[in-house]
Formats: structure tokens, sequence, C-alpha cells
């Protein structure tokens, strides 16, 4: 696996020495009735995705379940201290630092469907995306240069492919448009070939959030599994939803001015990308568009410095996608 690969797969290995989990962050409310429950990226572990939670009338609708125990644990104790059961789990992507608490959620509230496309069946079948990782994960726990954290990493990734299963959607999403969940009405979306092969995102008209997972990550775009161009079209698509809170995969809440200004850093690097300027170029100029969203954090402009340079390198490598995407 690649060191970027892991980000999604199994083991974070950018930085050096060992972390411990975290606490479950507290909830932060976003609007009535909609709470985020923030994902965390530390040293040799595996990210956690942001989850959103609505609550509806018939209980709690949860958008994606992280990676770790510490995050699914979040989940569990938000239900607790509501008194709400989750009634519905919605899945934005496959990746598994959005995915692999489904089994713990769905442990404790077994009614609750999961909501997602059936992206993940290819990710899942002979030669996809997980399949592939599965295999070149299974001598790691064996090599003496992988630390014990890494390797609890990896031990988290055989549990989730053990039971895959619950990756699967119970219902598939594969159209948009409106649809009730436990009694509250969304809007879903559908990207044809973006993030992965079908990505969902949703817009809630009553809190005007939209979720829209990893179309938005910070501090650079994962295209580990993506389709470039397609994803430029469903930023658009994001865009022309009047919502006033977006709320990425990874990084903070967006106005509608700041996801403006990711889009245009978005399609300004894959104009790079597909020019021949050098890759480092490229990636400093989407280090400095996207500075406004990092602050005043010279290490995470490193860091999106240094990701964006590899990016640049695998996708020309690949014609300006990723090798899984399937859009020629």
């Amino acid at each position: 696996m690649s060191a970027m690969a892991t980000w999604i797969v199994a083991v974070s290995q950018v930085a050096a020495g060992t972390a411990s989990l975290p606490a479950a962050p507290p909830p932060e409310t976003l609007a009535p009735g909609v709470a985020l429950l923030r994902g965390a990226m530390l040293p040799q572990r595996g990210p956690d995705g942001n989850t959103v939670v609505f609550e509806a009338p018939d209980g709690l609708v949860v958008v994606d379940t992280g990676r770790h125990d510490w995050h699914s644990d979040a989940i569990l104790a938000f239900a607790r201290e509501r008194r709400r059961p989750v009634v519905a789990i919605l899945n934005t992507h496959w990746h598994l630092d959005h995915s692999s608490g489904n089994d713990r959620i769905k442990a404790a509230f077994p009614d609750a469907p999961v909501y997602a496309t059936n992206a993940v069946d290819r990710a899942l079948a002979e030669g996809g995306f997980l399949a592939r990782n599965l295999e070149a994960s299974k001598g790691m726990l064996d090599d003496p240069e992988l630390g014990e954290t890494q390797k609890e990493e990896v031990r988290i990734f055989l549990a989730t492919m053990a039971g895959s299963d619950v990756l699967r959607p119970d219902v598939v999403v594969d159209a948009n448009g409106a649809r009730a969940i436990g009694g509250r009405d969304f809007e879903l979306r559908i990207t044809d070939g973006a993030v992965t092969d079908g990505d969902l995102w949703l817009y809630d008209d009553k809190s005007g959030i939209a979720v829209i997972g990893d179309l938005v990550t910070m501090p650079v775009p994962f295209f580990e599994t993506a389709c470039p161009a397609q994803w430029r079209k469903s930023l658009d698509a994001v865009w022309a939803t009047p919502f006033t809170l977006a709320i990425p995969g990874h990084g903070e809440p967006m106005t509608r001015a700041g996801f403006d200004s990711y889009r245009a850093s978005f399609k300004a690097f894959m104009d790079c990308v597909y020019g021949s300027l050098e890759a480092a170029r490229c990636a400093a100029a989407w280090a400095d568009g996207i500075a406004p969203l990092l602050g005043l954090d010279d290490g995470a402009r490193a860091t999106a410095r240094r990701y964006a340079e590899y990016y640049v390198g695998m996708l020309r490598e690949n014609g300006g996608k990723s090798a899984d995407c399937l859009t020629r």
C-alpha cells in the first residue's frame, strides 16, 4: 500500500512515534437538531471522518461512522444522552474512515438501515481497492519494522474486512431526489464518479446544511480512488445548492465563501496537473490557494504542499485520474 492509500485503508505512516486514541469528542451544535462529531487525524493512525447527526421525529440519522472505537463511542454516547435510537446510517462513501463504525452502531441499533450507493461492491470484489489492500496487509503484522500502533491499525482494517458485509447498503441510493429518513426530509445527491464510483451527499433544507463527505477534505483532496473531472462537476453541483454551511469529510465546517474558495483551488490544481508545470509548483499553488482555510498553521501548509506534490505525480501517472477511476 502507498503511504497515502493507508489514510483510507489501514495505517497512516506520515509521522513518527505513536499516539494514544483520544477521548470521545464532545458534540458541537451546528443548528437546532444538527450536531457535529469531529473526526481526527493522529500520527501513526488512520483518520476518522467527520460525523453529522440529525435529530428526526423517529430518532437519530447518523451520517458517517468513523473508523475507531473512540469515534463510534461518541455516536453511541450521543444517542444515550438524548435517549433516542439511531434509526438510520448514511455513508457518504465507502472509505473506511467513514464506514468502519457501521458494525458497532448496527450492533447497538440493529434495525437502523445503512443508506449508501453500491460503489463499495467493486471495492470489495476481487481486484478491487479494498480487496487488493487486504491482500497486501496480510503479512504486515509479521513485519518487524512496523510499530505496535501501526499494527493495531492493521488489525482494525483486518477486523473491518472480516465483517465487510456491514459496509454494504441495506438501502441502495441510486438516484437524486427527496427522501424522508426517520421522518425528516432530506435531498439526497449521487455523484457519477468523484471520490469513488458513486458518492452520496445530502442537503437538509430545514437547517441549510449540506453534508458533502470527502468532496472536500483538508489539507488536500484524497485522490486514491477518484475521478477528478467528475469531482469538479460535483463541487459545482454542491455550489448550486442553497446551503449556508457545508460539512466536509475532514476539516472545519465551511461557509459558502469558504467552499467556493476550495472549489476554485481544486479547479486550479487540476488545471496544473493537466499542464506541464513541475509538481512542486502545482503543490505550492494549491497550498497558497487554500491558505485562508488553513489559517496561520505553517505545519498544515507544509503538509498540504507535500501531499499535493505526491498527488500530482500519482494523477499524472494515470492520465489525470486514479488507477481505480472508471471514467475515460
